[in-house]
């Protein structure tokens, strides 16, 4: 049923005239004389649905909005009045239905000035559809499905509109999954580590570093690798991931590193070189003549 709102629009009542007439516009006569062009009468009707968004009426507004794609389908205000309904799912935290909606869009409207805005939404949507709540498990525990989702968008955003306005928050956002998603990784690493699989632990935490790079995460990830390392009794390679850490970066786990580096302490002297097989006739003996 349309709202109130709606029924009182003069501007859509003469939309529906010029419809039914097919004509280029529309003129009557009363107390006074005006003509409604297709154009005027679309903006008109995509205003005063804009009002009620602006007033957040979001059932008069998604109604509105409607009606301007109805009745003016060939018209940029449909357009834009399919990004609002968007938009309306967005403000009432229905992500799921946002993305959709803006991805119908992008989808029907590739080469409007506006799939740059529709991306974006659906990046910020996917983004503010990852679950955070104090009841809810820690989130490097959870089910990172809508994580990754949303760092893929973001990361092909940021590719495809370095220089949008958009881009600042789109950093951020990108920031904050990809740390998420990074930290999902070493959390499993160190399920690994604590069951002693100690393979696993490690393709784990090579995986995060080379699939997540710039994570911030770098250097925990190395420092876990090296107390790997070390429970695999393979202090050497431990050595030199806790050199690395300490020579590459500054962190709170630097200090972590530089300590299991004391622990070991200095590294080993080279072994001696192989005694060398003593000639026959012992070690004065005169050379063959092979050997001259």
């Amino acid at each position: 049923m349309l709202s109130r709102s709606s029924l009182r629009l003069p501007t859509l009542a003469a939309a529906l005239v010029f419809t039914a007439l097919g004509c280029a516009e529309f003129s009557f006569t009363g107390a006074g004389r005006a003509t409604l062009t297709y154009t005027e009468d679309a903006n008109a009707a995509y205003n005063e649905a804009l009002d009620a968004f602006k007033a957040r009426n979001w059932e008069d507004a998604r109604v509105l909005f409607l009606e301007v794609k109805k009745l003016f389908g060939y018209s940029r205000y449909a357009r834009l009045a399919e990004l609002r309904l968007a938009d309306i799912d967005f403000e009432q935290s229905k992500f799921s239905d946002a993305v959709a909606q803006y991805r119908d869009f992008v989808q029907n409207h590739r080469a409007d000035r506006d799939v740059e805005y529709a991306r974006y939404r659906i990046s910020k949507s996917l983004f503010n559809d990852i679950e955070d709540s104090f009841i809810l498990p820690p989130a490097e525990e959870r089910d990172q499905a809508t994580t990754a989702e949303a760092y893929r968008d973001l990361r092909n955003f940021l590719s495809d509109f370095p220089q949008s306005r958009y881009t600042p928050d789109a950093r951020y956002m990108h920031d904050v999954v990809l740390q998420r998603l990074c930290r999902h990784e070493l959390y499993i690493a160190r399920f690994y580590l604590r069951t002693d699989e100690f393979e696993a632990t490690l393709a784990r935490i090579d995986y995060a570093l080379a699939k997540y790079p710039g994570s911030g995460l770098d250097s925990e990830a190395l420092v876990l690798k090296g107390e790997t390392l070390l429970k695999m009794k393979k202090d050497a390679e431990a050595r030199a991931v806790f050199e690395k850490v300490v020579a590459e970066y500054a962190t709170p786990f630097t200090e972590t590193a530089r300590k299991y580096l004391l622990l070991l302490g200095a590294p080993k002297a080279d072994a001696p070189p192989a005694k060398k097989d003593v000639p026959a006739g012992g070690a004065g003996a005169a050379p063959s003549k092979d050997a001259r």
